[in-house]
């Protein structure tokens, strides 16, 4: 007797379950160390300071309930192939085409961020007083989408292999700078201009407050985009070998990872170098190999934050990929993305996203400040993600209400249930209220409507008409 997963892993009309326990291990681990997390804790730690420490602690804790929500559904029903399917089915199609869509295009926008975030990251070995020219920061970003693209187009498995040591890579960085922090720290190393290593450096420059209550608001923008990502799981369940196994475990151990790489790694920085020495435009890991004189380490630190870059692409290329096979197979966008190549990978879906990430390298142009264009993309990228992960939420309520008896039977439901989902959707609008209190994402959020009202025209316009067709077929 051949079982549903069986069928699926035979047909080459659907998504192979490819990924291993070792793969999905790995690209949780990744997707919840980003570009947010390399590039943009230098401006996060210079708004907020030492608070930063408070912030991604309370963000992880929320993200921990939000993805256990999302993994008592997908492990309820193992039709679901991603948040389209579970959206369409609990919400409705309109849900299933909101979510798909703004997904798409949120990493459509971490793609156009980390593009930024690269051309940043090079310039580390540039003079100080030359930069690349416009067109040489176009042609970098063309290079950097088409490897990305070369890659996904190949196997899932070669993906997850890719993605795997990318992730090793990112992993053995942080724990090596928190090993060389700390012993900088204990050792009491003294740096070129004087300052100590000490633990007292994190509260003894103002305390752990120095911008006060606005400062400690004002950081959660970036900190937020840091976390884009740690939802790939979900974009992951069609393509996961034993997901009632391997699902729980990457799930759960969401809190330890990010109490280790994000709360440990960053007292070490600041441990090391005092907060307000530490500049926003530049990766605190590289500038603390820099502050503390060691350039040989900055250069490596450089390189692995370039790697980091290129898995965040690689991982948004694979998810808007499945995204649109998911929303094909539905009818909700062209037929031509929902068909695999014979390698069962959606390689319509990969060429159109990259055409769209590709169209970032325009973006080098018309903001040739790398910080301002990353701010921008990731503003943007923010208010998009904070809708679909309210979305998840609101999926889980519809499911506990439509679905008591799969609840009832669940080896893996979310801690706190109900309230718990209400507790998580009143901080991601909290979230929301904070990004209008700054100039720079007032903008992004300003802006945000227009998604709305050209997905509502699309979706009365090209897929209602679809539906009523197909209804009068069945008639």
């Amino acid at each position: 007797m051949t079982t549903h997963q069986d069928d699926v892993q035979s047909s080459p009309h659907e998504l192979q379950r490819k990924l291993s326990n070792r793969h999905l291990q790995l690209i949780a681990i990744g997707g919840a160390i980003g570009t947010g997390l390399f590039m943009g804790s230098g401006k996060t730690i210079s708004l907020a300071g030492p608070s930063i420490l408070f912030i991604y602690m309370i963000i992880g804790l929320m993200f921990f309930f939000l993805m256990r929500a999302l993994g008592e559904i997908l492990l309820s029903n193992l039709h679901y192939k991603s948040f389209i399917d579970m959206a369409h089915d609990l919400i409705g199609p309109g849900a299933g085409y909101y979510i798909g869509w703004s997904y798409w295009l949120g990493w459509i926008l971490v793609g156009i961020a980390d593009l930024a975030a690269i051309i940043n990251y090079l310039g580390f070995w540039l003079p100080p007083d030359v930069g690349f020219t416009p067109m040489g920061q176009a042609l970098i970003s063309v290079g950097c989408v088409l490897l990305v693209l070369g890659l996904n187009l190949l196997t899932v498995k070669l993906f997850g292999e890719v993605e795997f040591w990318f992730a090793l890579i990112k992993i053995l960085a942080i724990l090596g700078l928190i090993f060389i922090g700390g012993f900088m720290v204990l050792s009491h190393f003294h740096s070129p201009d004087g300052t100590a290593s000490s633990f007292t450096n994190v509260w003894s420059h103002g305390g752990m407050f120095p911008k006060g209550a606005d400062g400690f608001l004002a950081g959660f923008q970036i900190a937020l985009f840091a976390f884009v990502g740690v939802e790939l799981l979900g974009t992951m369940a069609a393509e996961t070998k034993d997901p009632e196994k391997n699902l729980p475990k990457a799930v759960n151990a969401i809190p330890t990872r990010i109490i280790l790489f994000y709360v440990l790694s960053l007292f070490v920085v600041m441990s090391v170098s005092p907060w307000d020495k530490i500049p926003a435009d530049q990766s605190p890991f590289v500038s603390l190999f820099l502050h503390a004189g060691i350039p040989t380490s900055a250069i490596i630190m450089n390189l692995v934050v370039l790697s980091s870059v290129m898995s965040s692409m690689n991982s948004g290329v694979f998810s808007t990929s499945r995204m649109l096979f998911g929303l094909a197979r539905g009818g909700q966008a062209p037929q031509a993305l929902a068909r695999l190549s014979k390698r069962a990978v959606p390689a319509q879906g990969l060429i159109f996203s990259c055409m769209f990430i590709m169209a970032g390298a325009g973006l080098q142009y018309f903001v040739p400040n790398t910080v301002e264009a990353f701010t921008l993309a990731s503003s943007l990228c923010v208010i998009l993600f904070i809708s679909i992960w309210g979305l998840i939420m609101v999926c889980y309520l519809r499911y506990r209400k439509q679905q008591p008896e799969n609840h009832a039977k669940s080896s893996f439901k979310m801690p706190g249930g109900i309230w718990m989902s209400y507790v998580v959707l009143a901080f991601l609008f909290f979230t929301l209220v904070i990004l209008s209190l700054e100039p720079d994402t007032l903008k992004a959020l300003m802006i945000s409507p227009l998604w709305l009202v050209i997905l509502a025209v699309t979706y009365r316009v090209l897929y209602l008409p679809r539906i009523k067709r197909q209804l009068l077929k069945q008639l």
